[in-house]
């Protein structure tokens, strides 16, 4: 498809609680109408607050009903007094059906090659069959090897991947982090496998600025995503303050949406007696905070550590390792590299040894410091691919099996 007529784009994220899955699409929609004037595309998502985002011309989005995952590892509907099974039949039928009717030219999946509990599968076929090309997007880390293969096994990912898909955009470097190495994978996929590089951040001229009350920059910003999960870094930042209020620099953090209420408050209001500690709950446009920021603190996703890059921001890292070792892999090899510095959550974390981290921040070395070729075209490359794809002679998969495509029976045997 020449780059002169009209192209559409259909990504799909499954994302329903965090901001880390909706965030990364949105930063690839924008990359693609930016690079092509005649290109539209189509988000799908199960984000409750993917309304909260500003989006481009020519990019858009279809809200599927959201569900949320229990402690126990369970789905259940995030707002529908529904079964679960009735939630995730209406999610695939209108993933079917918007499929039907925008008739994607490309269709760009993030992370689960089956969508969430396999509600992308009919889709999948349906574009094969129209000779669609299907194309995979991961982050640069995944998880431990060992996890993903269990995952992978239960969710029947690889057998997905080689009926489904023609290409695997990772967006990352495989110098700093392989997602699937340790992976007994066919050797067809691992042909199909691109390293884009990592996805640069900018900030919005028009953003509405956050008006800050009581700090002023620069600052140390902590953000924790969308802290569902980022309590006990909070509460470490917090305690350092409260224990050593003479802290040279002011801090400002991020809660997050999906942070619960209490603890939301109870933060706020610990906050709110600390002269050089300001709070707020959501930011959509964090970039301008990173801007002025000294130092950033966080858990160390992608969407974090790409904000780190592209800003040159010093970053203090504090991973988490549960439900999944993503972030501590990525932090870990980060560090190694000199682009970050990690402090390991020690479950004790004591008030002193964050304030210690926090007097340093400023001091470490700058991320640029360290030269690593193509850190920062993912934007640009996943643009490049996704004009190739709109303009080869022939598109879709070719289905006739090849001694590479074999996938290991053990890879079949987890329904």
């Amino acid at each position: 498809m020449a780059n002169d007529k009209p192209a559409r784009i259909l990504i799909y994220s499954h994302d329903s609680f965090g901001l880390g899955h909706l965030r990364r699409c949105r930063e690839i929609a924008h990359a693609i109408v930016d690079d092509n004037p005649n290109a539209s595309v189509l988000i799908l998502s199960g984000s409750p607050i993917i309304g909260n985002f500003d989006f481009r011309s020519r990019v858009d989005f279809v809200r599927i009903p959201g569900v949320i995952k229990l402690r126990n590892g369970e789905y259940t509907s995030l707002k529908l007094p529904l079964a679960i099974e009735q939630t995730m039949a209406m999610r695939a039928a209108i993933i079917r059906h918007t499929a039907e009717a925008f008739q994607p030219d490309l269709f760009l999946v993030d992370k689960e090659p089956l969508g969430l509990r396999g509600e992308v599968r009919e889709t999948l076929a349906y574009l094969n069959a129209r000779g669609v090309p299907c194309v995979l997007g991961l982050r640069d880390v995944m998880d431990d090897p060992d996890a993903l293969t269990e995952e992978w096994r239960r969710k029947q990912a690889v057998p997905a991947l080689v009926d489904h898909y023609d290409a695997i955009w990772v967006y990352g470097l495989p110098q700093i982090c392989r997602p699937l190495d340790g992976l007994d994978l066919p050797a067809s996929l691992m042909r199909r496998m691109v390293y884009t590089g990592y996805l640069p951040r900018e900030g919005a001229a028009n953003a509405p600025k956050v008006r800050l009350e009581k700090i002023r920059a620069p600052y140390i910003l902590v953000t924790v995503g969308g802290g569902g999960d980022g309590e006990a870094i909070i509460d470490w930042v917090l305690r350092a303050y409260e224990a050593e209020p003479d802290l040279p620099y002011p801090v400002l953090l991020v809660l997050g949406p999906f942070m619960g209420s209490e603890h939301q408050n109870d933060f706020l209001d610990r906050a709110q007696k600390l002269d050089k500690v300001e709070a707020i709950t959501f930011d959509a446009h964090i970039e301008g905070l990173l801007a002025q920021a000294v130092g950033v603190v966080g858990m160390g996703g992608y969407n974090t550590f790409c904000e780190i890059l592209s800003f040159d921001k010093r970053a203090l890292i504090v991973p988490r390792t549960v439900p999944r070792r993503e972030q501590y892999i990525r932090a870990s090899h980060a560090a190694q590299l000199g682009l970050v510095r990690m402090l390991e959550d020690d479950a004790v974390r004591p008030a002193r040894k964050m304030a210690t981290a926090l007097r340093g921040l400023p001091q470490q070395p700058l991320p640029s410091s360290g030269v690593i070729p193509g850190l920062l075209e993912g934007r640009r490359n996943v643009a490049k691919l996704v004009r190739q794809w709109l303009d080869a002679p022939t598109t879709g998969l070719d289905l006739a099996a090849s001694a590479d495509d074999a996938v290991p029976e053990a890879w079949r045997a987890g329904r």
